[in-house]
């Protein structure tokens, strides 16, 4: 599977070359992991957390029917990395991310 780190980037309209924000992205994909494991219990026993760029998905999970954390990912990473959004937008996203966790334990749980 690919880096974490790089499809983050990718997502937030970065190239993976341009390394000026990676240790801003990778605290918030840190966090983001955090959430996760709290609201779904996925990341393992001990939750989970990325370095670098060396970290892959099928580290974190290797089901394919867990593939939604990747966009549970990006989502909630954007949040963070670019707070600037209005209070629709926002909310919709909190829709999206209970939805989305929600789901995600329901797989993680089959």
């Amino acid at each position: 599977m690919s880096s974490i780190l790089d499809d983050v980037k990718l997502a937030l309209g970065l190239l993976p070359d341009d390394t000026s924000f990676d240790s801003t992205i990778i605290m918030h994909i840190n966090s983001v992991f955090s959430m996760l494991y709290s609201a779904t219990g996925v990341g393992g026993p001990a939750g989970y957390f990325i370095t670098g760029k060396a970290n892959t998905w099928d580290e974190l999970f290797e089901d394919d029917r867990l593939n939604s954390i990747k966009s549970y990912v990006f989502v909630r990473v954007k949040v963070l990395f670019d707070p600037h959004i209005i209070g629709a937008v926002l909310a919709a996203h909190e829709r999206q991310f209970q939805e989305m966790e929600f789901r995600i334990m329901a797989e993680a749980d089959n």
